[in-house]
């Protein structure tokens, strides 16, 4: 994990350099003092001391502080850079690797804790790269300078002192384990909150209509509590820690009082060396404090970095070796023995073979449940299968690229996301590199185009956090502007307009029958009476197709499924039943499916 953590330094070696190296002058500035100390003590008890002495030795300490002052500067500015910088590159690195995951990685990790990580753990690391090395080596070199200077001044006092910090030591690993497990559940805590206020504000709208308020806030408290009972254990352990190691410490002065008393009683040490050593044992011990309390800092920092390289070791998508681009698309799809289950559960669907030609239209009509979407996210490879193969055009959609094979389908769904930004912005994402012209033909196409023309900004509107400013209605014809200006051979309509009332799914209806044409197409239906003029229709039980053909075809099996779907769809006055309103199981029996 460290050369994953190091390699972000790579970029920033020369600052890092110059940073250390003055972090490193910073602190041999640090033991200026008392060796001038102990000089002008030594010059005043031998009455040698003059006010020459006084004044040089004034403006030499005076000199060191001022380039100390911008050396502290540079350090603070610059080191803070590295850091940030570092965090950066790693929230680009997670992000762009984010988008290289499947979909199953998404369906197991909530947003808000994706976006704890991105953010308030990179900040803890970024913290940590800056700090880490430059208190590790200030540290380290103030504590041996100031060893070596104690040692001079009287090696047995200094050996006295020093067995403390094997004790300092001992505390401190022992602690640092129990730190280590507290913070990093801390974070997890903090993640949960994330997850949390990410869910309820998303879906404020909702509780505010079913005045909810309090069942969100108890959610809420639940996460928060749990984040209160994480930070108890990380405080505990840290305030142990603290308190322990700062004692050990405090006993380094008490050891200096009593030896020193008696090594200058015994006249093995003078005042000057003894006051120089009161001086210099500051150095000593504020070295140790620094890595004390550094401990924290790191603890937050390799915690933080540890949740990062989990998603970063992920494994993303990738292509087969050899893959293929998907070109020259005339659309045939062919399913053969297609079984899928998601991770971890049982199996989805069971042996599903159809065909669908060139410019055809396949209504999958049955339950909720059945393994209709399933089969739609199949054909774009956001799950991979369990066995048997999907064909595009002959070819095994395995053998090629996912970039080409995604570019020629389009796919409307019920739940249409719009990015925040201008309905141009939304229409765009169907190809980024379309002129104004494209964009708005292609909302023409959509019958989105006039009403658009009666906003004051026109195609310039923002909609809001996914559309908020919108109808479902308007999102719905932007969404389809959006496949109109992809212009993929292959469409995927799933339950397009199943949100809709039946005024707006005329509309919708019109503008989906445009887009259809010339396409290969699947239609996920929940109205059977829009699919009767489908080239085939398959109805999907249980993850398995109960029944195939045309709508006259399946209008002919006694008993069939889709017979008795379609007369008990259409017996209404409006004609408008949809599938979830039907007792779909006693037909499935009654069919003897």
């Amino acid at each position: 994990m460290l050369k994953k953590f190091f390699k972000y330094y790579k970029p920033h070696r020369f600052m890092l350099t110059l940073d250390m190296t003055a972090s490193l002058i910073i602190a041999l500035i640090g033991m200026v003092y008392p060796i001038i100390t102990e000089k002008m003590l030594s010059a005043f008890i031998e009455g040698t001391q003059t006010v020459k002495m006084i004044v040089t030795a004034s403006l030499v300490v005076l000199g060191l502080y001022i380039v100390r002052l911008f050396l502290r500067y540079f350090v603070q500015y610059y080191g803070h850079l590295i850091g940030t910088s570092m965090q950066a590159k790693m929230r680009s690195d997670l992000f762009v690797h984010i988008q290289k995951l499947p979909f199953s990685f998404y369906d197991e990790n909530e947003t808000g804790k994706i976006m704890s990580r991105m953010t308030s753990d990179l900040f803890e690391i970024s913290e940590l790269a800056h700090h880490g090395p430059e208190n590790v080596i200030v540290s380290s070199v103030t504590f041996i300078a100031a060893f070596i200077y104690l040692f001079s001044i009287d090696w047995l006092l200094t050996l006295i002192i020093f067995t403390c910090v094997p004790i300092l030591i001992v505390i401190s690993s022992y602690y640092r384990k129990r730190m280590h497990s507290a913070f990093k559940e801390r974070r997890v805590g903090n993640a949960e909150i994330n997850a949390s206020l990410e869910s309820s504000i998303s879906g404020i709208r909702v509780t505010k209509a079913y005045t909810n308020q309090k069942k969100e806030t108890d959610k809420f408290e639940v996460g928060n509590n749990r984040f209160v009972m994480a930070c108890k254990k990380a405080y505990d352990a840290m305030g142990k820690f603290h308190a322990g190691s700062s004692f050990i410490t405090d006993i380094f002065n008490v050891i200096i009082l009593i030896a020193g008393g008696f090594f200058i009683h015994a006249g093995r040490i003078d005042v000057p060396e003894y006051s120089a050593f009161m001086v210099s044992i500051t150095l000593f011990i504020s070295p140790i404090n620094t890595l004390i309390g550094f401990m924290e800092q790191y603890q937050n920092g390799v915690s933080g970095f540890e949740r990062f390289v989990e998603i970063m070791d992920a494994k993303p998508e990738t292509d087969v070796p050899g893959a293929v681009e998907l070109t020259d698309v005339e659309g045939k799809i062919e399913f053969e023995n297609v079984e899928f289950s998601y991770k971890d559960s049982s199996e989805i669907l069971h042996g599903i073979s159809f065909t669908v030609e060139k410019g055809q239209k396949l209504a999958l009509v049955g339950p909720s449940g059945g393994g209709k979407t399933t089969i739609c996210h199949l054909i774009p490879r956001f799950y991979p299968i369990t066995s048997g193969d999907i064909k595009i055009d002959g070819k095994s959609i395995k053998t090629l690229t996912m970039g080409s094979l995604r570019k020629n389908i389009g796919i409307v769904q019920q739940d249409v996301f719009l990015f925040n930004g201008t309905i141009k912005d939304n229409i765009l994402y169907g190809r980024l590199d379309a002129t104004d012209e494209e964009v708005v033909n292609a909302a023409k196409l959509a019958n989105i185009h006039d009403w658009i023309q009666t906003l004051d900004n026109g195609y310039e509107t923002e909609i809001g956090e996914r559309g908020v400013k919108l109808s479902g209605g308007q999102k719905q014809r932007i969404s389809i502007a959006r496949v109109f200006l992809k212009d993929p051979a292959i469409l995927i309509l799933d339950e397009a307009t199943s949100a809709l009332d039946n005024t707006t799914e005329i509309l919708i209806q019109n503008a989906l029958d445009e887009l259809c044409k010339g396409r290969t197409t699947i239609v996920v239906a929940h109205r059977l009476s829009t699919v009767r003029n489908a080239d085939k229709i398959a109805v999907i039980a249980e993850g398995r197709i109960a029944e195939e053909g045309t709508h006259s075809e399946l209008m002919k099996i006694e008993n069939g499924i889709y017979r008795s779907l379609y007369r008990l769809g259409t017996s209404s006055p409006d004609s408008k039943k949809t599938i979830s309103e039907i007792d779909f199981a006693a037909l499935s029996e009654k069919a003897g499916f």
